[in-house]
């Protein structure tokens, strides 16, 4: 762990929140743009969630909602960006990469919500890239240094980045894949069905064995929608496929948690003193 820890409120003599100004409020213009567009679809008088495109691969309505977790922690990011710690990972570290993101997310989750299916899926190979290049540069240049960089930083894009995945999947299937509703599921359905699930309880996998810790948010991201599909599934092969992808993916899951708190123990990501004291008031 990096020796330079800080806190959420150290605040050095020579930086000002003034910093980088023009980026930190393109960052909160482009959220606010970002969570409109996905608030439009919940909000929506034909609720997208139960009206849109049904395939094979569906999940359940509640799998979104790993949407509103990722815009609350966006929300702490888009403020946290305003003190010291936050510039240095989020200004200097991330800088343009995140209103980039925020655009191709909104157009993404604009088209999808008007069943512009192809289109849409090339926007999320778009978001899915950015996010990509996000968590790489928070990852393997921005060790955590403080308790604010875990929940801030580190954890929204880990989430952003095992969610992402799973859109590709949900989007490639309404774009190119059969309506439930109107076709029965035959065999390429099935077959590609299978490889989509195996898709992402394996990317959960390598999650999990990405680092000696893990990456548990990524993890529960993808075993959360693989739930959620065999909640909503109804054909018996898809349906039961589901729940053996699922039941490895929490295995996934719990093989990270391990990772992490062994890490924990080792002293591998330790607060300091300094950090373990009330943010605001006495050191």
């Amino acid at each position: 762990m990096p020796s330079n820890s800080h806190t959420l409120l150290d605040m050095p003599s020579n930086t000002s929140w003034k910093d980088g100004i023009l980026l930190k409020i393109v960052n909160v213009v482009v959220y606010l743009l970002f969570l409109g567009s996905n608030v439009y679809t919940v909000a929506a008088p034909h609720d997208i969630y139960l009206n849109g495109k049904e395939t094979y691969i569906t999940p359940a309505p509640w799998a979104f909602l790993i949407w509103s977790l990722i815009h609350l922690l966006l929300l702490g990011t888009v403020i946290y960006q305003f003190f010291p710690g936050g510039k240095i990972v989020i200004i200097d570290g991330i800088s343009w990469r995140l209103p980039l993101l925020g655009i191709l997310n909104a157009i993404y989750v604009n088209l999808w919500s008007t069943h512009h299916y192809v289109v849409a899926f090339v926007f999320a190979l778009f978001v899915s890239s950015a996010v990509t290049h996000i968590y790489y540069v928070v990852k393997k240049f921005h060790e955590p240094a403080s308790l604010a960089d875990e929940l801030l930083v580190h954890l929204p894009f880990s989430l952003y980045h095992g969610w992402t995945t799973v859109l590709v999947v949900l989007t490639a299937f309404e774009a190119f894949g059969v309506d439930a509703y109107e076709h029965h599921a035959g065999v390429w359905t099935k077959v590609f069905v299978f490889l989509g699930l195996f898709f992402l309880e394996a990317t959960a996998a390598a999650y999990a064995f990405s680092s000696p810790e893990g990456d548990l948010p990524a993890s529960i991201a993808i075993a959360w929608s693989l739930w959620a599909i065999f909640a909503h599934q109804h054909n018996a092969f898809v349906h039961w496929s589901a729940l053996a992808f699922s039941i490895l993916a929490l295995i996934w899951v719990v093989k990270a948690a391990i990772g992490l708190s062994t890490t924990w123990r080792r002293g591998g990501i330790v607060l300091e003193d300094e950090e373990r004291a009330p943010l605001v008031g006495g050191a």
